[in-house]
């Protein structure tokens, strides 16, 4: 899912509105020079494949796949992540939300106890975006990040601009339900980044993103990332 479920939620309103279409399955592909995800890299800052299919059905609810290459550090094997999702979208005049629940699953062995499961919602008004994030469980120790009980949280403005360019701008804040003793031990792992983002849109060739981001020390990333993607769907 990650960035791509913009694309997902976008597709399932335009559908939700529509008296034409009872359902639609899309796909879509993309490639990006530095996978983030919440203000951290996912493949070790190095590059990332990605794509996913999405059916979406014009009451607004929508079922989906998406998949990418990881590498969370420099000790450890590239391995897949593989989200499955479903929710359901809407928007009513320049209202919209999005309800839904998401698996990241983690099949190579080096990511071993690292699949979890979370419920989110956003809502949104013509260029502004809140939304939040609860992990319900997980593989991990149970004391540990990625186990039950994170919250990650965001709010967003997104302006569309001449000649199919586009801007964005994202803070988001995730705070970890970890024990004293995992804190004691491994630090606070709470930590807020932001990112700005300007698309242009390059018609049958795809969509082009570039982006900047930056994380607070917690996270453990907190290096200013520089990257650029291309997302076409079908």
């Amino acid at each position: 899912m990650k960035k791509l479920h913009a694309s997902l939620t976008a597709a399932a309103l335009a559908m939700a509105t529509s008296g034409t279409a009872l359902a639609e399955v899309s796909a879509n592909i993309g490639v990006t020079s530095n996978y983030i995800w919440r203000g951290v890299t996912q493949t070790d800052d190095g590059a990332a494949v990605q794509g996913g299919i999405d059916y979406a059905h014009d009451m607004g609810f929508y079922l989906g796949t998406w998949a990418s290459n990881i590498k969370w550090g420099p000790d450890m094997s590239s391995g897949a992540e593989v989200d499955f999702y479903g929710g359901f979208a809407n928007e009513y005049n320049d209202f919209g939300y999005d309800l839904g629940l998401i698996y990241y699953y983690y099949p190579d062995s080096d990511y071993e106890d690292s699949n979890f499961y979370e419920i989110y919602g956003s809502g949104s008004w013509k260029w502004i975006e809140l939304g939040l994030a609860y992990t319900l469980g997980g593989d991990a120790d149970s004391d540990a990040p990625f186990s039950k009980g994170d919250l990650y949280y965001y709010g967003g403005l997104s302006f569309d601009l001449p000649n199919d360019w586009s801007i964005g701008a994202t803070v988001g804040r995730y705070d970890f339900d970890v024990s004293k003793a995992w804190k004691t031990e491994n630090g606070d792992p709470k930590y807020t980044h932001g990112q700005l983002d300007i698309g242009k849109g390059a018609g049958d060739f795809g969509d082009f993103t570039f982006s900047v981001s930056k994380a607070g020390k917690n996270s453990g990333d907190d290096d200013t990332k520089f990257w650029v993607a291309w997302t076409k769907s079908f």
